[in-house]
Order: C-alpha cells, then sequence, then structure tokens
C-alpha cells in the first residue's frame, strides 16, 4: 500500500480523499494556497504545504510548485481529485517521471481520451456506440464538410476536439450557415484551447445524459458499476445526479455496461472513469470519457456499496482489483445534489463567512462537504460547498430523504442554490423521471 498520498486540490474532493487514505493507513499532505489555509482537509492531514496565493495558476494548477511539495514531504503519490491538473496529461507524465505515483490513468491513455476525435476512434474500435459523425476531424475543403452534414443529417453539431465543460460547439440547423459555423469554431477552439481541430457529429435534439463509471487496474481486469443520469444540467454544467437512470432499456442498458468494461481492457485503462453518452430512443452515443474521479461518483457508491476512491489508492499501489463483475449488484437507488454557494435565481457566486453550518442527518443521509461554522468560502474558485446525497430501497424513498435532506440543511452567512434543489426534487416532471438535458434549463427561461 501507498506510504503518503500528496493530495493535489482542494474542498470536498480533497476531505473525501484524506478519509479513504486515513481508511487504509495511508499518510496524508495537504496542500493549499494562501487563500485555502482554513479549510477541513487541510486541519486533518498528516502535514500541510503551501504551494503559491490564491489564483489556482500560482498554487493548484502549479506543477513544479505540486511536485516540490511531494519532495520535501517524502511523498509517494500524488492524488489530483477532479479539476485542476486531473486531466492533464503534462502532470501526469511529470508526476511519474520524477519518481511519484500518479493517481489516475497513464499520460498516454488522458492524451488518447482526452482529445475527442482519437476517443471516437478509439470507442469505435472496441465497440462502443458512437453518435454518427464526421469520423475523423474536418478537413479545409467546404464541398467535403457539406457533403458529410448532408450524410449525418441536419441539425448537426460542430465540436472542437480539445473542448469540454460545454465550450467550443455550435448547432447548426441549415447548411446556410454550416461553414462560417465550422470556421468560427475553430478560431473560438485554437483561441480558448490552442488547438483548432473540429469535428461533426449528429445533433440529438432531446437526449439524456447517461454515463458508465468504470475501475480497471492495468492489469487486464476491468469492472463497470452500472450507471447514473446526469441530465439535470444548466449551461452543460451538472446540477443533480441519480443512479441507477431511471427507464432505460434493459437490453441496451446490458450491451452498453458490457462494451464500456471491455473498452477499458481493450485501452489497458487504469484506475476510475467515467464513459458519458447521450442516450435517446432507446440507443446509446458515446460523447467522451472523464478519466478521473467524477464529482458525482457517490451516487454510484451508495448504490453498489463501492469505495470508488478506496479502489483508486489500491489500484495506484500495484494491487489488482479487490472485487469481480459478478460481485457487483445494484441495490436502492440515490440522489445527489450540488451545492453551490451562488444566488439560486441569478446564479451569482456567493462567498462570504459561513456563520451557521447544519448538515442533515438520517439513514440513508450523505454530506460531503468541507463546510464548518465561521469558515469563510473564498471567491477564487468554483462555487460547490458540498453535495448531498441519499439513498432508498426505491427511487420514491431515496427522493424523499432528499426533501427532507433539503429542508434540514442549514447554511447561513451566504447565499446557496438550495432552494433550487427543493423546487427540482419537488417538480413533477423530474419525479416521474426521465427528463432530458434540456429540461431544466427550458424550466428556468434560460
Amino acid at each position: 500500500m501507498l506510504d503518503k498520498v500528496l493530495i493535489a486540490n482542494r474542498g470536498e474532493i480533497a476531505l473525501r480523499i484524506l478519509r479513504a487514505c486515513k481508511e487504509l493507513g495511508i499518510k496524508t499532505v495537504a496542500v493549499h494556497s494562501k487563500a485555502d489555509r482554513e479549510l477541513m482537509h487541510v486541519r486533518l492531514a498528516d502535514e500541510a504545504v503551501c504551494i503559491g496565493p490564491a489564483p489556482s495558476a500560482q498554487s493548484y494548477l502549479n506543477i513544479p510548485a505540486l511536485i516540490s511539495a511531494a519532495e520535501v514531504t517524502d511523498s509517494s503519490a500524488i492524488h489530483p481529485g477532479y479539476g485542476f491538473l486531473s486531466e492533464n496529461a503534462n502532470f501526469a507524465e511529470q508526476v511519474e517521471r520524477s519518481g511519484f505515483v500518479f493517481i489516475g490513468p497513464r499520460a498516454e491513455t488522458i492524451r488518447l481520451m482526452g482529445d475527442k476525435v482519437s476517443a471516437i476512434e478509439a470507442m469505435k474500435k472496441a465497440g462502443v456506440p458512437t453518435v454518427p459523425g464526421s469520423d475523423g476531424p474536418l478537413g479545409d475543403d467546404e464541398g467535403d464538410n457539406i457533403a458529410t452534414a448532408r450524410r449525418i443529417g441536419y441539425p448537426v453539431i460542430i465540436k472542437a476536439a480539445a473542448g469540454g465543460g460545454g465550450r467550443g460547439m455550435r448547432v447548426v440547423h441549415a447548411e446556410g450557415h454550416l461553414l462560417s459555423a465550422i470556421n468560427v469554431t475553430r478560431t473560438e477552439a485554437h483561441s480558448a484551447f490552442g488547438d483548432g481541430t473540429v469535428y461533426m457529429e449528429k445533433f440529438l435534439e432531446r437526449p439524456r445524459h447517461v454515463e458508465v463509471q468504470v475501475l480497471a487496474d492495468g492489469r487486464g481486469n476491468a469492472i463497470h458499476l452500472y450507471d447514473r443520469d446526469c441530465s439535470l444540467q444548466r449551461r452543460h454544467q451538472k446540477v443533480l445526479e441519480e443512479a441507477p437512470a431511471p427507464g432505460i432499456d434493459p437490453e441496451a442498458r446490458a450491451k452498453v455496461l458490457e462494451a464500456c468494461r471491455e473498452a477499458c481492457i481493450e485501452i489497458d485503462y487504469r484506475g476510475a472513469g467515467t464513459f458519458e453518452f447521450l442516450y435517446e430512443d432507446g440507443q446509446f452515443f458515446f460523447i467522451e470519457m472523464n478519466t478521473r474521479v467524477q464529482v458525482e461518483h457517490p451516487v454510484t457508491e451508495m448504490v453498489t456499496g463501492v469505495d470508488i476512491v478506496r479502489e483508486q489508492l489500491r489500484i495506484a499501489s500495484g494491487l489488482p482489483l479487490s472485487i469481480r463483475q459478478e460481485d457487483v449488484k445494484v441495490h436502492g437507488h440515490a440522489f445527489e445534489c450540488r451545492i453551490n454557494a451562488e444566488d439560486p435565481r441569478t446564479f451569482m457566486p456567493s462567498p462570504g463567512k459561513v456563520t451557521l453550518y447544519h448538515p442533515p442527518g438520517g439513514l440513508g443521509v450523505r454530506m460531503d462537504s468541507h463546510l464548518y461554522t465561521g469558515y469563510t468560502v473564498p471567491s477564487h474558485y468554483d462555487s460547490l460547498i458540498g453535495k448531498l446525497i441519499t439513498w432508498g430501497d426505491s427511487r420514491e424513498i431515496a427522493l424523499t430523504r432528499m426533501r427532507n435532506g433539503l429542508d434540514e440543511l442549514l447554511v447561513e452567512g451566504i447565499k446557496t442554490n438550495t432552494d433550487l434543489h427543493k423546487d427540482l426534487v419537488r417538480d413533477g416532471h423530474f419525479q416521474q423521471g426521465g427528463v432530458n438535458i434540456h429540461y431544466l434549463e427550458k424550466k428556468l427561461g434560460s
């Protein structure tokens, strides 16, 4: 087992990783910016190192500072969490070259799946269903691009190969707008990602966002942990998730789960990962793979009983998977509400001092948060301050516990989006299950 892990992140995920390390008897090192001295995991870690001022570029994204912190604390591995450098192949490579274990996939795997074009090609080879598209990057021949769009059928979507987070994409409904959309997306992609490569896909008009959680040990062993529904989104950012995804065709589900497991073996995957799909009319279409632990991983843990972060640490220690596919079963249903420090109507960030914090409790209730009374939420980072997760024997029980948990949650001194979640879990269409990715924005009128 690893001796000491440096946690290259902050907030609730840093605390989540620390707890998993402590369970396994692994010593921890918390790195933090000057603005994050009072974070809970910094208080609880065996050692703490300040790696720079508040701006992320000078602290959590500062690769030399992170590696230096690992060196001076004699750490054996670095866990990137999610966000920041978690899917940065250059970081993973530098960590390994410096003699440390990167708790995640190999750098070449991150590169493969980080480029949407190469990822789609790899998934096709592995038998994972993909969205009809250009089968590679778009060239400069306007006639060929027009012909490709006609073959796919309108509407189509132009996407940046290096894009992510909802950036670098443009929907085209008619041929007259196609060429200008390609040119504009190329320009934006080059400006935002340093890579102007774009590709084309069929634009699905009412899909759901369904993803498959996987674990693989890089030794030829891989399992899936079933699926999650993440369709409630605003501006391509997830708001509320659940597992398993409701109302999925059983035959289609079985096929895509096995395809994802086999794909992990095909690409020699190592660690935790998530295959993201659009699901429409009983069909799955691969869109991307996230080569890290997901924000929403707790809902999968709640219904399978598998500790995903613990497995990450075991795999990074060189151990094989501790569970087999036949051991993984789904029990009940789980929801997760992302609690953000933001105005529930305008969505403007709301940093400041938390004057009172009371998390909900009870059977089937889990609160992953770094908050405490007296903590000051800084203005420099993502507004996520916690995740309320509930489980029940049925979807209805889990949803009832979520409604009760949201009513019980108290965060004073700052604004949060709790009222938005209270509305969502009482929404009639959501209670029925299976709303598409456009539902929340239509409901909000945005």
